[in-house]
């Protein structure tokens, strides 16, 4: 047989090998498998990449890299001090980020929990009370925004934010535009502290939050900015600001700032993320509106 022909014939014999014959060997549950992996890794980065956390990965990619080498190049002192680090880093990393690690175990309780209640939220009753709450914020907080009343309120989903309720701040009050403004009064008590809503009702009042300790955050957002990404972090509650500066609405959800709102634009975001089916809500929301503007005619 010629030269080149036992090249080919050996190059074959390596395909099948190394590539074909493992692939033969992959199940379907090896599949699925291997997908939900990519998925974890995936929501991995997606939760550290805005946080100090990613640059923790980043130092810790470098020291494994280092340790890799040192073992290759039978760099022994540099091997010794690496692999004692792992010894006690672990736990130096679990207690120096604690909150990273309890914010990323929340998120993983419930993503599924806020998929539940978006289903729920379909019932018409839920619909018009979800409704009837945003057209009440919307109104109270362009009023605030036009005479810079600078105000925080944080409407609770799925992930209930009862650590930052003080029995004394609790309220459960039907919600009301006239109420969000009268309590964000700057000679009021709880003027300074965030707003809680839940189901849709003022549920407390003059609330500390925590605040991000996210370092990319434009720097000329003050503490009510940062308190409303902070608790958007730890939950998936969603906040929505007016800054005392310049008036300008802003809404966080999952750690996330989208700024410049006015009523329009922040009536359809919030019915976008309180109402599953949000579109089909807001084309009858419209087709009620003209009906209105008809019959007045």
């Amino acid at each position: 047989m010629p030269k080149s022909d036992n090249i080919f014939v050996n190059l074959w014999n390596d395909i099948k090998e190394y590539i074909l014959y493992p692939f033969s060997e992959i199940r379907f549950i090896d599949i699925i498998d291997i997908l939900i992996l990519m998925l974890v890794f995936y929501a991995f980065y997606h939760f550290i990449k805005n946080r100090r956390a990613g640059k923790l990965m980043t130092g810790l990619l470098l020291i494994i890299a280092l340790l890799v080498a040192s073992t290759a190049f039978e760099m022994y002192a540099i091997k010794f001090v690496l692999q004692n680090f792992y010894q006690v880093g672990i736990l130096a990393i679990i207690i120096v980020f604690q909150p990273e690690l309890r914010a990323a175990l929340e998120k993983v309780g419930n993503t599924p929990l806020s998929g539940l209640r978006n289903i729920g939220m379909n019932e018409p009753r839920d619909v018009a009370s979800i409704t009837s709450g945003i057209d009440s914020i919307c109104e109270a907080v362009c009023d605030m925004s036009l005479y810079k009343t600078g105000a925080l309120i944080v409407i609770e989903r799925s992930v209930k934010l009862g650590e930052y309720i003080k029995p004394s701040n609790e309220i459960s009050a039907k919600m009301s535009s006239r109420l969000l403004q009268n309590l964000f009064y700057d000679k009021a008590p709880f003027h300074d502290g965030a707003v809680i809503v839940r189901d849709m009702h003022v549920y407390a009042a003059g609330c500390v939050l925590p605040l991000s300790s996210n370092e990319s955050i434009d720097n000329s957002l003050g503490t009510r900015h940062r308190a409303a990404i902070g608790i958007s972090e730890v939950s998936d509650a969603i906040a929505i600001v007016v800054s005392e500066e310049t008036g300008t609405i802003s809404i966080t959800c999952e750690g996330r700032i989208s700024r410049n709102y006015n009523y329009n634009s922040l009536k359809h975001e919030l019915l976008n993320l309180l109402i599953h089916n949000a579109q089909h809500v807001r084309k009858n929301i419209k087709s009620e509106d003209s009906g209105r503007r008809g019959g007045a005619k």
